[in-house]
């Protein structure tokens, strides 16, 4: 299933907001401790008065609490199912890098990939994969450096 309707967000949360998901990730993080499903009130604030309760699963309102926690912060947040198809700019957009550069990693086997026609899609799994590999890799050369630093008396 190709992701078209992916789209990073490109500003911030308000201020208001940041605001209110502070206050909401902090309320809602006390609940769900429980590990249990979480019920809530959906109140749609009209006066016709049919308001709802709707009960969600323990893990998706951990997933809440840690969106809100983002939004928290300042962060835009953006929901990517693990099994998402992605296209080799959105993969690019995903990792701060262009759209040539994955391209060059596919090509050299680096992130998996698979053709569309004369298109590529990246599984959007395999590219946190990848993520976590190139950070792991960039972490050690850090890590190398600091060590080569200590050692020189830098």
């Amino acid at each position: 299933m190709i992701a078209p309707d992916i789209d990073l967000p490109r500003t911030p949360p308000s201020d208001a907001d940041v605001r209110l998901a502070r206050e909401s990730s902090q309320r809602l993080r006390r609940v769900v401790k429980a590990n249990r499903p979480l019920r809530f009130t959906a109140v749609n604030g009209k006066t016709d008065g049919k308001d709802e309760t709707v009960e969600i699963p323990a893990s998706a309102a951990e997933l809440l609490v840690r969106l809100l926690n983002q939004m928290a912060q300042g962060n835009a947040v953006t929901l990517i199912p693990i099994h998402a198809e992605l296209t080799t700019q959105q993969a690019a957009d995903i990792l701060g890098v262009s759209r040539p550069f994955v391209v060059k990693e596919i090509e050299e086997k680096r992130l998996p990939a698979r053709k569309v026609g004369t298109r590529r899609r990246v599984m959007f799994g395999d590219l946190m994969n990848y993520k976590q590999r190139s950070d792991a890799g960039r972490q050690q050369a850090l890590e190398k450096l600091a060590a080569l630093d200590e050692e020189l008396g830098l």
